[in-house]
């Protein structure tokens, strides 16, 4: 037998770990220390205490045998005991008082009881979803903060007949302050470093939030005492209940410490779970779509009843997978009972304490597979969940002191998922979240916002009526088939539907929305795709702009997309008209335009009639601007103007199509939403003097951002200082010049505010965009001489191809024709909005979880439109910032595929990167080095690598050695400008059949390769491994064409290799 001491992080003397535990995310904390030690560690504190966390399912499975552990209230839970004592949640081993409140109330927690109290839950549920309707379609919806006032109220008429009536108070309840603050402090009271004097403050109203939830709770129990009733609650059933082992009944100090648990266990999990459940779902369209399509058939548009509950598997399953991935109490605690080993070699001492941490055990590969990360409901279908090996699932703990509540909490959450799911959908306020954490007793997302539209049409008194069993009236089915092409005021009404990552398909829609009224149009609406989930307008064009990514739909579509479909009623959207655009990237060919078809395909399937024919660019080649106005003008309203009869709305002059702009004083500033506010660490260049610069840059991410390694940072730029101060001086304004914008309702400029003039064209508009060719047109009306028109009318036309190869942009052209007179507000109406760059971040959270790094070229060169030089947007600004900047940016997660294997000590990896390309594979590096140092052994890892000189530009070379020192990689090397030193391999993808001897066994042990590059270096690399394929087969006697060998590799995208590939 071998005894392997359990590994531990280096400490400090006398508090040992404490200071490397974020107390306001301790769930991060633990995570970062199981993906560098493994499946236990043990943490130091000040007493001193130790503490071993357990981390796979083999282990857990131990500490779950209640004859060698035991639960015993330690940490946050020995603080909860000042305010609940001996309560079911609270209680040390052998207290009297828990055996006889577990046995009194076991029945009150049976089916019978549970299904007793569905009127009340129901009750509460309708009241949230009434809210939700009042919110209207566009308001974002606080997820967190209103399933927490579901719960409560839930619990709390349920359990005692108290109604804290939430949903009707713009204030909570002082208990349920009380609560809050209660739960936090005791959160904190663990960790503290300094005497109790340096508290007193905290200490004070610690225990003023205590006694009010206990004078509350007691009001509540006198009340019930002087007015007995018969009702089936937990409160009556307490009072009246007598153990059956001691004949005892419940004391009243024990019923109200029972009274607040209830509230405290039930109201944070249940919300938090239901939280969880619906991020997931709106970040998993096919199940978001087998969920709601269970509501039709089972429940249909009627009354919901309790016997429909136990006929719901998949919001069962979809509960259960949530709790797997995000249970709300991420880990909870036994003391071993005796010095004893763990899997027989860990040694823990007797009373030492013991977490099981369901944060990691949930996602354990060797229970759950390779795809453990997945939210994949149907393996918690009843045959898989009852097939899973024993203690695999523990989110409601676990034996005799596992959750009493839980039959109670199922219902009250399937019941609210079937009410909501019935008569809403939803979607992310902001596609782009990424999920962060809120902990305080439990955790739950923090700042995720979703909106809630209506579904069939229905108003919210039409849905309050459908809600209390009473159906519809006539008048509501009046309204659903009534024609609404014509709006109250001017014009014919339109849709405007888009599907956008990165802003581009967003940009262009509100773009047709500025155009719609000079063509006989009215918007009804510019929303994202999702918005139209399962309904789309009749009666009226409905016009939808869509990306495509690696053939999958834009993050806000995907639930429109899945919709779609998976329907095949062919008389579905009959009386729904609509044309498609669609925008891709030629570099992922066999999925190229895949979504914008899929769309266009099957609306015209389903019953809706096309009135145009799709229009698609390529993003890769083409400029999308151009061919998005090249469609609409020629195909799009021409084709609506012969459908509907409208016309082009009379112009007197070319001002009209621009914005209002008035020139003021005042200062004032504004900022983006969709990104938060980071700053500046650290920066220094990479490479030598006179090689092409490449910088370093270090950034405190904003609170609660969190990133795997191999995921972006998305980087609001600012347009180069040089490039503004051309536009200020073409337009003749003063450096301090405030500029007021009106005149567009659907313009993303901020609007109706006095705001620099600088700021404006800084950080809200993309100066560089080439012109497109109705900018040109317009900028020729506006002309005055004759040659001046001439000139620009042949940009326009045959010599356009110059435009978009130079990328002369609106200002290039406005300064090589000086006599042109464009009013400023035509100019801003012809840019584009500000948007993000994406860059991938160089560095692991197990370096540090609040820091990332990049790594990036900085373009600036002659401009090919020989106006002045053109200067990258996004790297000089990037550049431009020093230690102590502000920036904004936001974590955006990569493909699932690009992240480092769930098994490193059994998967090898393949890394293939030139120049600033090797950043994602810096961050899986030092990730696998940082396991290594923490004495995980793991599978090799192989980085190929291209640069231009030894010593010149290649980047991180000393921390790369390091790092190949302690075996966390083999480092290869091709240098284009010293072929020599690189036994003649000239560019990365040469490295492979030099290298033939190391990458072949590596891929044969079923190594995971990832490449990141340009596109060339991408198709370099594809080149070789089919011709490797070919020449493989011939040396075997077996024939394989250059054909099938590339069929073969692209069907192994995102599942053997995967790409990051960047122009």
């Amino acid at each position: 037998m071998t005894i392997t001491p359990i590994p531990s992080p280096p400490g400090l003397p006398i508090v040992g770990n404490a200071t490397q535990i974020d107390p306001t995310a301790q769930r991060r904390s633990f995570s970062d220390f199981a993906d560098k030690y493994g499946e236990i560690y043990r943490l130091y504190f000040p007493g001193p205490r130790s503490v071993v966390l357990v981390n796979s399912h083999r282990l857990i499975n131990e500490l779950c045998d209640e004859k060698r552990f035991a639960k015993v209230p330690k940490g946050v839970l020995e603080e909860i005991r000042n305010g609940v004592h001996d309560g079911l949640f609270t209680a040390k081993p052998g207290e009297e008082n828990w055996g006889i409140a577990h046995r009194i109330l076991m029945p009150a927690f049976g089916p019978l009881s549970i299904r007793g109290m569905f009127e009340e839950m129901h009750d509460i549920a309708t009241q949230m979803a009434l809210k939700f309707a009042r919110y209207g379609p566009s308001t974002p919806i606080p997820a967190s903060d209103d399933f927490t006032r579901l719960a409560l109220d839930t619990l709390a008429l349920c359990s005692m007949g108290f109604r804290f009536n939430s949903f009707y108070t713009k204030e909570l309840h002082p208990m349920i302050e009380a609560m809050g603050g209660f739960l936090v402090e005791s959160g904190k009271r663990p960790s503290r470093v300094l005497p109790s004097f340096f508290y007193r403050n905290d200490d004070a109203k610690y225990w003023k939030d205590i006694e009010v939830l206990r004078k509350t709770a007691q009001e509540v129990l006198e009340a019930r005492k002087r007015n007995p009733d018969d009702r089936k609650d937990l409160l009556n059933a307490m009072l009246s209940g007598v153990d059956t082992k001691t004949g005892k009944h419940m004391s009243d100090s024990s019923i109200i410490d029972n009274l607040i648990t209830f509230l405290i266990a039930g109201h944070e999990t249940t919300s938090g779970t239901l939280s969880f459940a619906f991020y997931r779902l709106l970040k998993n369209p096919e199940a978001y779509r087998k969920i709601q399509q269970e509501v039709d058939e089972v429940i249909g548009k009627g009354p919901i009843t309790v016997e429909h509950l136990s006929k719901l598997p998949y919001i069962t399953a979809v509960l259960r997978e949530t709790l797997r991935l995000d249970s709300p109490i991420p880990m909870f605690g036994v003391v071993s009972l005796e010095d004893q080993l763990l899997a027989g070699r860990y040694p823990v001492s007797k009373d030492e304490p013991c977490a099981l941490f369901l944060t990691r055990a949930h996602v354990d590969p060797a229970v759950w597979g390779d795809d453990a990360h997945d939210f994949k409901p149907e393996r918690m279908l009843d045959e898989s969940f009852n097939k899973l090996p024993k203690n695999a699932w523990k989110p409601f703990g676990n034996g005799a002191r596992a959750c009493i509540g839980r039959p109670f909490a199922m219902q009250e959450a399937i019941l609210a998922m079937a009410v909501l799911f019935q008569n809403f959908n939803f979607v992310m306020h902001d596609p782009t979240y990424n999920l962060a954490i809120k902990q305080t007793l439990t955790i739950k997302p923090d700042n995720f916002l979703m909106r809630a539209i209506i579904r069939d049409g229905l108003t919210p008194t039409q849905l309050e009526h459908r809600l209390a069993g009473r159906g519809l009236s006539t008048e509501s089915s009046k309204l659903q088939t009534e024609d609404s092409s014509l709006s109250a005021g001017k014009g014919q009404k339109i849709t405007i539907l888009y599907g956008s990552n990165s802003g581009t398909c967003e940009s262009l829609a509100q773009r047709l929305a500025s155009d719609a009224a000079n063509h006989g149009f009215k918007v009804d609406k510019v929303d994202c795709l999702d918005t139209a989930n399962g309904a789309l307008p009749k009666n009226q064009p409905v016009i939808i702009i869509t990306a495509s990514y690696e053939g999958e739909p834009p993050d806000n579509a995907a639930l429109f997309c899945s919709w779609l479909a998976a329907s095949k009623d062919k008389s579905l959207l009959e009386g729904v008209d609509y044309a498609v655009f669609g925008v891709g990237h030629h570099d992922w060919a066999q999925t190229f335009h895949r979504i914008p078809k899929l769309v266009d395909t099957k609306l015209e399937e389903n019953g809706a009639t096309r009135i145009a024919n799709i229009g698609l660019s390529d993003a890769g080649s083409n400029d999308t601007f151009t061919d998005f106005e090249t469609w609409e003008d020629n195909i799009l309203w021409p084709a609506l103007h012969e459908k509907y009869g409208t016309e082009d709305a009379k112009v007197e002059d070319g001002q009209s199509t621009g914005l209002s702009v008035e020139i003021t004083s005042p200062r004032t500033s504004t900022l983006r939403q969709d990104v938060m506010e980071a700053f500046v660490v650290d920066t220094h260049k990479l490479t030598a003097d006179g090689e092409p610069i490449k910088k370093h840059i270090e950034i405190a991410l904003p609170s609660g951002q969190t990133y795997r390694s191999g995921d972006y940072l998305a980087v609001l730029p600012i347009n180069p200082k040089s490039v503004v101060q051309r536009v200020m001086r073409r337009f003749h304004l003063a450096w301090d010049a405030h500029i007021t914008i009106a005149g567009a309702a659907n313009t993303p400029l901020p609007t109706e505010t006095s705001m620099p003039a600088q700021s404006v064209f800084s950080a809200y508009v993309e100066l560089a965009q080439p012109a497109t060719k109705r900018n040109i047109l317009a900028l020729a009306e506006t002309a005055t001489d004759q040659a001046d028109k001439d000139a620009l009318k042949k940009f326009a036309n045959e010599d356009y191809a110059e435009v978009l190869d130079k990328r002369i942009s609106v200002l290039d052209l406005l300064e090589k024709f000086p006599a042109i007179e464009l009013p400023l507000g035509m100019f801003l109406a012809m840019l584009p909005p500000m948007r993000v760059r994406q860059y991938s971040i160089s560095s692991s959270p197990l370096w540090n979880p609040s820091h990332v790094t990049l790594t990036f070229a900085i373009l600036e060169a002659p401009s090919k439109s020989g106006q002045g030089t053109h200067v990258g947007v996004a790297s000089s600004y990037l550049d431009s910032l020093e230690p102590g900047d502000k920036l904004h940016v936001a974590v955006r997660q990569s493909h699932a595929a690009f992240h480092l294997p769930q098994n490193p000590e059994s998967t090898p990896v393949i890394c293939i990167a030139a120049g600033t390309g090797i950043s994602p594979f810096r961050g899986f590096i030092r990730e696998r080095a940082e396991m290594i140092s923490a004495g995980r052994k793991l599978a090799p890892a192989l980085l190929l690598v291209g640069c231009r000189r030894p010593g010149r530009d290649d980047l991180y070379a000393e921390e790369f050695a390091a790092w190949e020192a302690a075996g966390a990689v083999t480092v290869k090397r091709a240098y284009s400008r010293a072929t020599e030193q690189s036994n003649g391999a000239k560019y990365v993808q040469d490295l492979i059949p030099t290298h033939k001897d190391e990458v072949l066994p590596l891929w044969n042990q079923n190594a995971r390769l990832y490449i990141c590059g340009s596109r060339a270096i991408g198709e370099g690399v594809k080149a070789e491994v089919v011709k490797m394929i070919v020449n493989r087969q011939k040396e075997v006697g077996s024939e394989s064409t250059e054909e099938k060998a590339k069929e073969w590799w692209e069907g192994l995208r995102n599942v053997r290799y995967a790409t990051d590939v960047f122009d």
